[in-house]
């Protein structure tokens, strides 16, 4: 019995052993991965010794050298007397090649306890995988509000060439309240993606969003509006701001306003009424013939402009139609390089409804209103809708606050020149909320994207 025991103890012992060697042996040749930029490195820096050496030797006359050769040449003649040259030659070369590869796995060892104390990963695995997010396609998303921040959660992953533009129509809340008190423009939808595209996600959204339960002006506002409003009054305007605190968060990709222009929405309702203001505009309840702002035609952010002409891949949504996707379209300039531009460009359509917004908006409903406010043009090629239906429990739960799925009509949107991508990309949690799911709306985009990309 107890033979039996050390027996399968050694055997595992042996088996642990080779999977440690064997991932060993993996994370070394990791190192002639093509586009690492490591390899001509290290041959320079052998040529480099080598010139050392030979100008070493030419100064000290080669006296010292050619005596140390004739050492090395009676050693060699010494150890080949005692075996063959064809044993004794393959036998130094291994010798070398592990002494090599010693000193270098020593080396990446401390430079990489240096650089990742808390030894997560190794730094071969980090430098692979900075390098495919660095080569992902240049990707430009558009909207605002928790479905944008939803969406760069998941496309963070597969690429790192990320720009979110996102609307400063908000008024409401803790943004409305900082924009009031110290005018600066809304903080709000911005420090949401910031969180999102952060490298420590978790940790950065709890602080981000943490919200002020006590303290004399403090109540109800988040610790991320706090800050980039503490960060616009430093460096002069809400893009450096931007800028700024991307770097402290480690942000992977770029997060930008569509405007720095102190933009006010305004909607006219099919019953005649003129609501301002983003936050009323769902309030009043009605059906949104128009939808425009103040000041009208406003100027764009250089930089988004220049995002989008450089841009492979458009998305715009999910989100709010009308106070979230829409408001980034009233800034002409941004409407007029996503109509030029050769990129691919998708829309994802909302799962849900949304009352005092879209109350009974099928999907071509949504392409409609889009094609109107920027002058009834085709801003995207394609739109992704979810196709499986909710639980009943969400149904139910939405139904109390008049919302229900978005209907598909296919005829409809095939009309309007769209080509439809149907996913099932909905996540429900324990209460019945319905939202995209990350993971899975971002590998449907990025399969979308490589397939169009080709035939194109």
């Amino acid at each position: 019995m107890s033979i039996g025991f050390l027996r399968q103890a050694l055997n595992a012992l042996q088996r642990q052993s080779r999977s440690r060697t064997s991932h060993r042996v993996n994370q070394w040749f990791k190192w002639l991965s093509p586009g690492l930029s490591v390899k001509r490195w290290l041959l320079i820096s052998v040529g480099g010794v080598v010139l050392v050496s030979l100008g070493l030797a030419i100064w000290i006359k080669l006296s010292p050298i050619f005596w140390a050769i004739e050492l090395l040449k009676g050693f060699l003649g010494a150890i080949t007397n005692i075996l063959p040259n064809y044993i004794s030659g393959p036998l130094v070369i291994l010798c070398g090649l592990l002494l090599v590869l010693w000193g270098q796995t020593r080396t990446v060892g401390s430079i990489t306890k240096v650089l990742r104390p808390e030894g997560e990963e190794e730094l071969i695995d980090v430098l692979l995988a900075h390098r495919r997010l660095y080569r992902g396609p240049k990707i430009v998303v558009i909207g605002g509000g928790t479905g944008l921040s939803t969406l760069l959660r998941g496309l963070k992953t597969s690429s790192a060439n990320i720009t979110a533009i996102v609307t400063v129509a908000d008024d409401g809340g803790s943004s409305g309240r900082l924009r009031q008190e110290f005018g600066v423009l809304p903080p709000g939808d911005i420090r949401s993606c910031l969180a999102a595209l952060a490298d420590e996600e978790k940790l950065l959204t709890e602080l981000f969003q943490y919200r002020f339960r006590a303290g004399d002006g403090l109540t109800g506002h988040s610790f991320g509006n706090l800050f980039l409003t503490a960060m616009s009054e430093i460096t002069g305007d809400l893009e450096l701001a931007v800028a700024a605190s991307s770097k402290v968060l480690a942000v992977r990709g770029q997060v930008l306003p569509a405007t720095l222009s102190d933009v006010r929405l305004w909607a006219e309702l099919a019953d005649g009424r003129r609501i301002e203001g983003e936050s009323n505009i769902p309030k009043a309840a009605g059906r949104i013939v128009k939808i425009g702002c103040i000041p009208a035609n406003p100027p764009a952010l250089p930089a988004a402009i220049k995002a989008i002409k450089e841009a492979d891949y458009i998305i715009i949504g999910p989100g709010s139609l009308y106070t979230s996707l829409i408001p980034n379209l009233l800034v002409p300039e941004i409407a007029d390089a996503i109509a030029q531009t050769a990129a691919l460009r998708i829309y994802i359509c909302n799962i849900m409804t949304q009352p005092g917004e879209t109350e009974g908006y099928s999907v071509a409903d949504h392409i409609r209103a889009i094609d109107t406010a920027v002058g009834h043009r085709q801003l995207f090629d394609a739109v992704l809708v979810h196709k499986k239906s909710p639980s009943a429990k969400s149904l139910i739960r939405y139904a109390q606050q008049n919302s229900h799925p978005v209907f598909l009509d296919r005829e409809a949107v095939t009309q309007l020149g769209r080509r439809i991508v149907p996913a099932n990309v909905l996540f429900e949690d324990e209460t019945g909320y319905v939202r995209h799911n990350p993971e899975k709306l971002a590998r449907v985009l990025l399969r979308w994207y490589s397939g169009a990309h080709n035939i194109k």
